[in-house]
């Protein structure tokens, strides 16, 4: 499945450009990671920009979903930004908390991450729920082989 959210992950430009990296997606939950660029990435007052956190918010929320429902939408998205998003990373986790068959509802939070290593390197910045549903795929795409 990893392999699989990456390959999407890599035909988006915006995830390309901004540096999204699938760090893991398997089982209702993916993580994100994205290095932060202060020289295009960032508000007037040098935090990350709120477009980006809700970028990074839909982005893994919607990973997380595709692991249980295949291609999705998000119907609904919102944010929550905690507190400042200053680092030199950034770390998005999602979770799909309930999956159904017209809609696959997910939660997500957003780290920044400092210059330690670990996980207490890690402080907590946004917020984020999504509604997503699935999705046929569009005429004329290549059919998926079954598993």
């Amino acid at each position: 499945m990893l392999d699989t959210i990456q390959a999407i992950n890599a035909t988006a430009g915006f995830n390309r450009w901004a540096g999204f990296e699938v760090v893991s997606a398997a089982n209702g939950e993916a993580e994100l990671r994205m290095r932060f660029r202060k020289e295009d990435m960032g508000q007037y007052a040098g935090f990350l920009h709120a477009g980006l956190i809700g970028a990074l918010l839909d982005t893994v929320s919607g990973f997380a979903a595709a692991t249980v429902a295949g291609r999705v939408l998000a119907s609904h998205f919102s944010v929550n930004c905690i507190s400042p998003a200053v680092g030199h990373a950034f770390v998005a986790r999602g979770r799909v908390v309930k999956a159904g068959r017209k809609q696959v509802f997910a939660v997500a939070e957003l780290y920044a991450q400092g210059e330690g290593a670990g996980e207490e390197a890690l402080k907590l910045v946004a917020t984020g729920n999504a509604i997503l549903v699935p999705v046929e795929e569009a005429q004329g795409a290549a059919a998926k082989p079954a598993a």
